[in-house]
């Protein structure tokens, strides 16, 4: 017999933006029957002043108590939420795990950089687990997290401290950015990447996915997808010349401008330059000519894992 069916709500904190999905589990099944994504920026000014604002606090709050709503009325069997790089790293990230409590009755989990590795490659190789070595590239507002494997093994995995907002705050001041910062902020990137993979045996890969914003919106971006269409650009493939392209007229546009961009969210523009520089010299440091694009990321993992879980029988 197969496993049974649970619906799950996840709720994922994360640094730049708080997403829902709500969906049907089955193993490593996933129907999605509500997917939600605001960004919220919750680490805006954390790699400056190593706490979490009141404004940013705020607006999470308020995207969660509408996302448990709705998870509410799609009668979700089991809820969980998690939190990332940026309630990782603020000195007040306990007190807002406890506001949450308070507020919404909600257990938030602090991944560590193993269980964010884990559920990540879980998702995103739930359906078509890498017959080779395979690096998933997940880029989010404080971190990225870089994991290895093939098959449902794990060969490799790394939590750097890069991330759209963190590096945009960091290198990229002018509008548009100056060639300098630009330069700047590769070349830090570079050596945090040359320290992170280094001679790290299991650090090689033959092929990559990338999932969250970055890649999804150069995805629509290079589709001229309006509106967005998760259909269309979930296994999308882009060769790393046409995002050194994108990069390009990204990086040349002011924020104005670059919000008009066809594909790209308005509110995505602030931090894709930096996201973009991020994917490109990951793809240098593992010679990756190609990365495919994937809608199934940490969220699907998170889904899986709390349906395996409520399914598991007790001690």
């Amino acid at each position: 017999m197969g496993a049974e069916v649970k619906k799950v709500a996840v709720v994922d904190i994360g640094t730049n933006s708080t997403r829902l999905l709500v969906a049907e589990v089955d193993d490593r099944r996933v129907e999605e029957s509500e997917r939600r994504n605001r960004v919220t920026r919750l680490g805006r000014g954390v790699d400056l002043s190593g706490q979490l604002s009141t404004e940013a606090i705020e607006d999470v709050c308020d995207t969660v108590g509408e996302y448990l709503e709705i998870a509410g009325a799609q009668e979700a069997d089991e809820l969980v939420a998690i939190a990332t790089s940026a309630v990782r790293d603020a000195s007040n990230g306990g007190a807002f795990v406890a506001e949450l409590r308070e507020r919404f009755a909600l257990s938030a989990r602090v991944l560590g950089g193993e269980d964010e590795a884990r559920l990540t490659y879980l998702g995103a190789t739930a359906q078509d687990p890498p017959e080779v070595p395979t690096v998933i590239i997940d880029i989010g507002g404080g971190s990225t997290e870089l994991v290895v494997g093939s098959g449902d093994e794990i060969g490799f995995h790394t939590s750097l401290q890069t991330g759209v907002v963190r590096h945009s705050e960091r290198h990229l001041q002018s509008d548009p950015p100056s060639t300098a910062e630009l330069e700047a902020l590769a070349s830090d990137l570079e050596g945090v990447l040359d320290d992170a993979l280094g001679d790290q045996p299991g650090a090689r890969a033959e092929a990559g996915i990338a999932v969250a914003g970055t890649p999804t919106s150069l995805a629509a971006v290079d589709l001229e997808l309006e509106p967005y269409d998760p259909d269309r650009v979930h296994g999308h493939r882009l060769a790393l010349p046409a995002i050194q392209r994108m990069l390009s007229r990204l990086a040349a546009a002011p924020l104005p401008e670059r919000r008009q961009i066809p594909g790209l969210h308005p509110d995505r523009a602030p931090t894709i330059v930096a996201g973009v520089v991020i994917l490109i010299e990951v793809m240098r440091a593992f010679e990756l000519d190609t990365i495919e694009v994937s809608e199934h990321d940490i969220l699907w993992g998170a889904a899986i894992d709390a349906a395996r879980s409520a399914g598991a029988p007790d001690d």
